[in-house]
């Protein structure tokens, strides 16, 4: 099914299915593993056991305000990420971000262990996020009769906002209201304002249509629930506009304004995160003014109370960004121009529907990608050809210490230990039948002893004593498989152990 969905996209692609933990597969048969997260330190950890210069990893950003995110780009510093590795940012915000975690986690580390230490950074490219532009086409007669169905008049404006309804984390929605409402006011025309959007409960969305009632009395406001697929759609055939007035730090990138000026619509957004990197002031839009407490008491305050757990995620974000504000008035000014000028929406919506076409098609981002996972192999590739890089590579310990073999960590536990000499009998009256009642008894289910295997290693048990060694050489193990087959064997009391004899002096 995955070989059929992927050749409907690209007919020349090869899928090959390389299975869970065939690690040195990876290398030979790509070069490159992708993340769809920013989590490279995981699958670092799990490169070290073929080795950090078997094959490349490549990453992206979501949102990076939560606690663990930025643990996880910190510790790309302390665990074995490499140069040929990528963390793709998804805007220069993102990067941004990035750069300043890494920088505050270098300097923890100098601190810490001297500025000798030898840090290694992955890339941090910067390509964006994409949509299917063509999915997002409409003919007049489509937004003439998806406006219909929502009960829009030809002669009302309608700026839409698409997508969740968090004021504490997404978008609030106060200056989207206050800006439509002197819109109104101003220009006389009528304005509907499309919410297209969810929230988790219905006490979240109460405040919404509250506040639209509230702050925009003049408008008609629509809720439609943008997890209907034909609802979502017919909000974006029926926009005239586009608003999205995000101010929270949860948000990196934010992709409905990239799908709003795919319709062409005029997008009004603010100047904040990923949002510069798409919408060009006054060619595909507007984006307002914004601002934010400088660096010092009560952000450190906050970062604090997050991380002693006295606020959750939701209200540090909240905490963010209810410090953060909308030039209103500019964001009037933006507004009424876009509602009283038809041809201003029209220009300004071709110029972004061109835009995202030419540099937001998912054509288009995924040949950058494709580049970057080019570039990577080859610096691989590179490194393997000077020969200091590539034994500090190759030096690597092939177990992280955070997932060291249960055997050796605590291997001071037991008092023996079960190596390929330890002497192994069976238990006086023990048969198969007795291992087999064992093996299926719920007390030792998946307990590693497997009836293909143990009945390889039956006759010679019946022979008498023998060895793990021996046992393995019958069952066709490795003798560190065979190990774990007899302890799980002896757990069930069907074998028994003891040391093995003590060499003969001649």
């Amino acid at each position: 099914m995955f070989k059929r969905m992927v050749r409907e996209f690209d007919p020349s692609a090869d899928p090959v299915l390389i299975a869970a933990g065939q690690l040195d597969q990876i290398g030979p048969k790509r070069g490159v593993l992708y993340i769809a997260d920013p989590t490279l330190t995981s699958f670092a950890r799990l490169r070290q056991r073929v080795g950090p210069g078997s094959y490349s990893l490549c990453g992206v950003t979501h949102t990076l305000a939560s606690d663990l995110t930025l643990e996880t780009i910190g510790d790309l510093l302390s665990e074995a990420v490499m140069p040929w590795d990528a963390l793709v940012c998804t805007s220069t915000a993102a990067l941004e971000t990035v750069r300043r975690v890494l920088a505050a986690k270098i300097e923890f580390l100098q601190w810490r262990f001297g500025r000798g230490a030898r840090l290694r950074l992955p890339q941090l490219p910067i390509i964006p996020l994409g949509v299917h532009t063509a999915d997002f086409t409409f003919s007049d007669d489509e937004k003439a009769s998806h406006r219909q169905a929502l009960g829009i008049a030809p002669d009302e404006v309608v700026a839409l906002y698409l997508g969740r309804l968090l004021f504490f984390s997404k978008a609030h929605p106060f200056p989207m209201f206050q800006g439509l409402q002197a819109a109104a006011e101003r220009s006389g025309k009528k304005i509907v304002l499309l919410l297209c959007g969810r929230a988790p409960n219905p006490q979240l969305e109460a405040p919404f249509l509250a506040g639209a009632a509230k702050y925009a009395p003049d408008v008609r406001t629509i809720l439609v629930d943008s997890r209907d697929d034909d609802l979502r759609r017919g909000a974006w055939a029926a926009g005239d506009l586009f608003v999205s007035l995000a101010d929270g730090i949860q948000e990196t990138f934010g992709l409905t304004p990239i799908e709003a000026m795919a319709v062409g619509l005029p997008a009004v957004v603010t100047d904040w995160n990923g949002y510069r990197d798409t919408v060009r002031d006054e060619v595909d839009g507007f984006r307002i003014r914004t601002w934010a407490p400088e660096p010092g008491l009560s952000g450190e305050a906050y970062a604090l109370r997050y991380e002693l757990k006295l606020l959750d995620y939701d209200n540090y974000c909240w905490a963010a960004a209810a410090a953060t504000s909308v030039d209103l008035g500019q964001l009037a000014d933006c507004l009424t121009a876009l509602v009283e000028q038809p041809d201003l929406r029209r220009r300004m919506g071709l110029s972004g529907q061109a835009r995202a076409r030419e540099t937001f098609d998912w054509a288009q981002v995924y040949r950058q990608y494709q580049a970057l996972w080019g570039e990577l192999n080859a610096r691989r590739l590179a490194a393997a050809q000077d020969a200091e890089e590539w034994a500090w590579a190759k030096a690597a310990p092939r177990l992280p210490p955070s997932r060291l073999d249960p055997f050796h960590a605590f291997g001071h536990y037991p008092t023996a230990m079960i190596g390929g000499d330890t002497v192994v009998s069976l238990v006086p009256g023990a048969t198969i039948e007795l291992y087999r009642d064992r093996a299926a008894d719920g007390l030792f289910v998946n307990a590693g002893a497997a009836d293909p295997v143990v009945s390889l290693m039956w006759p010679r048990l019946e022979a008498g004593p023998t060895t793990v060694a021996a046992l393995a050489k019958d069952a066709k193990l490795s003798v560190g498989w065979a190990d774990a087959v007899v302890g799980a064997l002896a757990k069930m009391g069907v074998v028994r152990l003891e040391p093995p004899a003590p060499t003969q002096r001649g």
